[in-house]
């Protein structure tokens, strides 16, 4: 998320690294790629030109803080920019304190507004409201339907009618939520493929008929400043409460979700990170900054961390940690608990300060390289995963015939194994801050280096590795592991006889 505008931002901060003032001769240079990298994150016009007028203001001039490095000084400024860009916003709905309290979702076609209304049903539930589905789509074909599996797949009724019109569907929705005491509608409105008068003339109709007490505009991210512009449009005709910004996972620039606020007025007050219905997050800019910076997303990360691990089995697994413990069968478990966190490269993204290894790994497929070595072991029987040093030449072909990979990759990834475990084991052994200090240090020398990765059949060119290179690439990763070894024992000495 956000790759295209980080890149951009990092390479402006760095050229201040070697400064000793921010003057306005040197800032120049620096302020130029971050208005480009705002220009090509789609950002609009009027919003950078006032964006970088501030900018300027603010760092020309400013002295060296003591103890503060230039670039951080300007990264500063740029965070608390940004922050401002993005104004102030409130992700809580304000609910009638009696009565039933109407929510009424718009947009154009395509933008996940049928999917969003699930979502937004569920986090409802979830904050122990009970909500009532309204299918008011009778434009697009089988959104009805659609709105109907989701209510299904959530336990959440669903009105609708046939031979209808969307005014009297909503109007006959709220009689229904009434009957059923429900205490939240959501009314899942038509969209059209561009704004023309005939939507926005049903809109008009179902907002003056049905009072809704919150009008949400639902944008697809990734159109960039289409997004702004129907933003615009929207609540030019029925001035709307919010926005709710969809795809964003998949946004690489941040253009919509920099400029709606100022361009309009409205604040963003939803963001959809995925197709599943858990991933409605409220909007924080501060979470969404800290990446467009590289900084990370700490939240994210141990919110990604808490739905993906098994409390009871984690416990199991420092257990066996504790003893020194540590086999295929475990490593296989650490793969799909990072699996279920989503995308290795989106994790790295929310790691402070792992941007850089990021951008080196760029000719690398994370996610594929794990699917790979997943395979490798599922080709395994129990007690070759448990004892690795049973796996002979023979057994080699068979595991690899398995996973469609080479002998020499599952040679490769048994004798990196090998180092893996060995080093789990004298990590067990340090204190609980030592061990997070000792795997940051084999993260940074193993784990996140392109050159350590446990199996490497290809380069980024597609190409196999020659003999040569092999013997070249073995070499470094038997000398990352000596240096990551090294820094295990060091720790040690320095914390003789740490409590586990």
């Amino acid at each position: 998320m956000f790759d295209d505008i980080q890149k951009r931002l990092t390479s402006a901060i760095g050229k201040f690294r070697p400064r000793g003032l921010l003057t306005e001769a040197n800032i120049q240079d620096g302020l130029r790629e971050v208005r480009t990298a705002l220009l090509e994150a789609d950002v609009n016009y009027k919003v950078v030109q006032d964006f970088m007028a501030r900018i300027s203001e603010k760092a020309v001039g400013q002295q060296l803080i003591k103890s503060v490095r230039p670039d951080q000084q300007f990264v500063k400024i740029v965070h608390d920019e940004l922050l401002a860009l993005m104004g102030p916003t409130d992700p809580s709905i304000r609910f009638e304190k009696s009565g039933t309290t109407v929510l009424m979702l718009c947009g154009l076609q395509g933008a996940g507004k049928t999917t969003t209304c699930g979502k937004l049903a569920k986090a409802l539930v979830a904050q122990g409201r009970r909500p009532i589905l309204v299918a008011a789509d009778l434009q697009r074909p089988a959104a009805v339907e659609q709105l109907k599996v989701l209510g299904q797949q959530l336990e959440i009724p669903v009105y609708s009618e046939t031979d209808s019109n969307p005014v009297k569907v909503c109007q006959n929705a709220l009689v229904e939520a009434n009957r059923q005491n429900r205490d939240t509608i959501i009314l899942d409105t038509a969209g059209r493929l561009h704004i023309d008068d005939e939507l926005m003339g049903e809109l008009k109709q179902i907002e003056k008929k049905v009072k809704p007490h919150h009008v949400f505009l639902v944008c697809d991210s990734l159109t960039g400043q289409d997004a702004v512009q129907s933003a615009q449009a929207f609540n030019e005709a029925l001035e709307l409460d919010g926005v709710i910004l969809t795809k964003l996972d998949g946004d690489a620039r941040g253009g919509a979700a920099l400029s709606i606020r100022q361009v309009t007025g409205v604040p963003i007050k939803f963001v959809g990170m995925g197709e599943k219905l858990d991933k409605l997050q409220p909007f924080d800019p501060q979470r969404l900054v800290g990446q467009m910076l590289g900084m990370g997303d700490i939240v994210g990360l141990v919110e990604a961390a808490q739905g993906a691990v098994d409390q009871e089995e984690a416990e199991r697994q420092q257990e066996k940690l504790s003893k020194g413990k540590f086999d295929l069968n475990d490593f296989r478990k650490q793969i799909v608990m990072i699996k279920k966190m989503g995308s290795v490269n989106d994790l790295m993204g929310k790691i402070p300060g792992m941007s850089q290894f990021k951008e080196k790994m760029e000719d690398v497929d994370a996610d594929m390289e794990v699917k790979r070595i997943q395979g490798i072991i599922d080709s395994m029987t129990q007690k070759e995963r448990a004892n690795p040093n049973l796996i002979d030449i023979s057994r080699r072909r068979r595991i690899a015939q398995g996973a469609g990979v080479e002998a020499a990759d599952v040679s490769g990834l048994v004798k990196q194994f090998d180092g893996m475990a060995a080093m789990v084991r004298q990590i067990s052994q340090l204190s609980m801050m030592d061990r997070l200090k000792a795997l940051t240090g084999l993260g940074q020398a193993a784990a996140f280096n392109p050159n350590a990765r446990l199996i490497s059949p290809k380069q980024g060119t597609g190409k196999r590795l020659t003999p040569k290179e092999k013997a070249k690439l073995q070499k470094q990763r038997e000398k990352d592991e000596r240096k990551a070894r090294k820094e295990v024992r060091d720790q040690r000495k320095q914390s003789p006889g740490s409590p586990e």
